[in-house]
């Protein structure tokens, strides 16, 4: 894992909207799918010590792709910045 759902609009030292943590779901059974995972996954943080989650979790509206650089960076970019420790929680 390396993903802090709980960090609202940052990973890290990475600050910023583009940096949020986001889920955009493609019909009305996935957005329930991701809510209820949000509320199981709560309670793991909760007893965890850690805060809310911040994840926005919506109906996709309009997508782009990412710049082609931004696409699969790590695995372009193997020495590439990514500090990201997670939570250490797991369903």
């Amino acid at each position: 894992e390396c993903h802090d759902p709980t960090q609202g609009m940052r990973q890290g030292n990475d600050i910023g909207e583009q940096y949020r943590s986001t889920i955009y779901c493609t019909s009305q059974s996935q957005l329930e799918l991701a809510t209820r995972s949000k509320e199981v996954f709560q309670q793991t943080l909760d007893h965890a010590g850690f805060g809310k989650i911040t994840t926005e979790i919506d109906l996709i509206k309009k997508s782009f792709p990412a710049e082609e650089y931004h696409q699969q960076y790590l695995g372009k970019n193997p020495n590439g910045y990514c500090n990201m420790q997670g939570t250490g929680c797991f369903l």
